[in-house]
């Protein structure tokens, strides 16, 4: 199968926006070709094989398509990769061929004595053992993932992957042209795939289908002020071995192509899924779909990471929303309204001053972080409706030293929640915890693997950590990130609640009424939200309190000795991974990084 899917599952997995892309994440990561061209490498001990057969496997699947090539490494010549595959990938739906790549998997993992494997490549080993599992569970539910996701989907999310596509020399800047003349054939297999969803009755419900065309339609509006065309010219200016008559004639070559093909593309995407307007069969969540309820359950574990099953991460929600409820109330004389009426004393700073702040503020708790470069950019006007607060564009795997945030200004309702938005984006958060981790130089084909739980938990455990480092009191910053952290407690349960419970709208709306929120179209908001992208929240919230779990145990078992700097540091060196393996792994990481000191 050559898909798309490797890359843009991880890199659209961002703040609020997150989504799954489609659940072919994990069938992408064991599709087991072995990549002509290579680079070979002597198979020695035990660890050399295992590294020779991952790096095949990495070459094999990153060169699937220009896309995943191109966003996860600046030079595939280091790895023998020829770039003569410029195409986007498609959209398939074949259990069967899913399967036999995991079967495939299972056996080659078995050629390796598990046991001779030193520390990191037994990681490795246990993340592709954990994803034969889950992708042979999840295979025969393909048809049930929307890649038209309410909250970030291919509509919204593909053009802004044009957008940052970066033009290093000539041959990029052809690549980028190619690709979109490939729109209207990957724009195809997606509205094939939404009929099969349609046959099968698995199609999107009719409101759903509404934002999803107003989504699609926005992007149209913006006719000749659309990004593709300004980001474009942009771009091309630093490509020194152009002449200014090369880069002009680009520039119309570029023009072209998206009223020729991009826009053509959504045009019949719009009336495809328009002709399938009332095939949806079901308006609830995912309990009301045929082994719905199963199917939740994967999506939950894939999702979050956790082998907590859902009612006990039901249990876990509530302590920890409990805890947080209580430490509110410690804090006497303080109301949330009060709390936030004084968060106008974090200033008007930019973001990159705030960034800054921020940088500074984390040196005494966590691991020293690499020097890098970082550009702050702006959502288009046109698109702050439909895209996330915020998002942060995961670098090539060897170019750390170029990062960008996005921030949409249309979310930004305060100071703070601009200063809380940039520690989840930047630091501590994905940003810190991406060029972190790739400083360790890990194998190449973890970074093609998608654990939204431990990404996204990182980057909500930054978020809320992030309260304490503006101008506000200690009690300030209580009051409001525990009340943060509640309101996503909230949202997790009616993500639970809503799929796994089969909980209808009015059983929503009393929920929230319960804890005080009552506002109709609120509620009736965050309901369409969470059908429309089952499992999100609870990759930020379960993600977060797991970090939360994983800290107890270690202040249990360093008592006195305790170090949150050591903590982060065991956990960011076992890298994103299940919670399991991260639990079973930060000890070592622990003694590893105290040898090396």
């Amino acid at each position: 199968m050559q898909s798309v899917c490797s890359y843009f599952m991880k890199l659209f997995e961002k703040y609020q926006k997150k989504y799954k892309y489609f659940q072919f994440a994990s069938t992408c990561v064991l599709v087991i070709f072995i990549a002509a061209g290579c680079r070979g490498q002597e198979a020695g001990d035990e660890n050399a094989k295992f590294e020779k057969y991952t790096e095949e496997l990495f070459c094999s699947q990153v060169s699937a398509d220009a896309i995943s090539l191109h966003y996860t490494l600046k030079d595939p010549d280091r790895f023998g990769i020829e770039e003569n595959n410029v195409t986007l990938g498609s959209f398939e739906a074949d259990p069967d061929m899913i399967k036999a790549s995991a079967e495939n998997m299972r056996q080659s993992l078995n050629n390796f004595a598990y046991e001779e494997l030193d520390t990191q490549n037994q990681i490795t080993y246990d993340i592709l053992e954990y994803q034969i599992k889950l992708t042979e569970k999840t295979a025969d539910y393909i048809l049930y993932e929307e890649p038209l996701g309410l909250v970030s989907g291919v509509q919204t999310q593909f053009p802004v992957v044009l957008s940052e596509y970066q033009f290093y020399d000539r041959q990029d800047v052809e690549a980028y042209l190619t690709i979109l003349q490939s729109a209207e054939d990957y724009f195809d297999s997606l509205i094939r795939f939404e009929r099969e969803k349609a046959s099968a009755g698995l199609f999107m419900a009719d409101y759903a289908l509404d934002t999803v065309l107003e989504q699609c339609q926005a992007f149209l509006d913006m006719g000749d002020g659309n990004y593709l065309y300004s980001t474009f010219a942009d771009r091309i200016q630093g490509v020194e071995e152009l002449t200014e008559q090369e880069k002009s004639d680009y520039i119309q070559d570029n023009a072209l192509a998206v009223s020729d093909y991009i826009f053509p593309a959504y045009e019949k995407l719009i009336s495809s899924l328009e002709e399938l307007r009332g095939s949806g069969k079901n308006e609830q969540g995912l309990m009301y779909l045929p082994d719905g309820q199963e199917y939740y359950e994967l999506v939950v574990r894939e999702s979050t990471g956790s082998d907590r099953s859902v009612e006990e991460m039901e249990d876990l929600t509530r302590r920890q929303m409990t805890d947080d409820l209580e430490a509110m109330e410690q804090v006497l004389g303080i109301t949330p309204g009060e709390a936030q009426a004084a968060a106008a004393s974090v200033g008007q700073e930019s973001a990159e001053m705030i960034l800054g702040m921020l940088k500074d503020g984390i040196t005494e708790t966590f691991p020293e972080p690499p020097e890098t470069a970082l550009e702050v950019k702006y959502v288009a006007d046109e698109m702050e409706e439909h895209l996330s607060p915020a998002f942060y564009m995961i670098p090539a795997i060897d170019n750390t030293q170029e990062n960008v945030i996005y921030i949409n200004q249309a979310h930004m309702s305060d100071d703070l929640t601009l200063f809380t938005t940039l520690a989840h984006e930047g630091y501590p958060g994905h940003l810190y915890q991406t060029v972190y981790y790739e400083s360790t130089e890990p194998d190449p084909i973890r970074s093609l693997m998608n654990f939204g739980g431990y990404v996204e938990g990182w980057a909500t455990y930054a978020e809320m950590g992030s309260y304490y480092l503006t101008p506000l009191s200690k009690d300030q910053a209580t009051i409001l990130q525990k009340n943060s952290s509640v309101i996503l407690g909230l949202y997790a349960l009616a993500d639970m609640g809503i799929h796994y419970e089969g909980w209808s709208r009015m059983d929503t709306v009393s929920f929230f009424s319960t804890y005080g929120i009552t506002d109709a179209e609120t509620i009736e908001h965050i309901y369409e939200l969470i059908i429309g992208s089952p499992g999100n929240y609870l990759k930020y919230y379960i993600g977060y309190v797991e970090f939360l779990e994983l800290k107890k145990d270690w202040i249990e078992e360093k008592g006195k000795n305790f170090s949150q700097k050591e903590f982060h540091e065991a956990v960011l060196e076992v890298g994103p991974a299940p919670f399991d393996i991260v639990e079973e792994y930060m000890w070592d990481m622990q003694e590893r990084c105290d040898d090396l000191c």
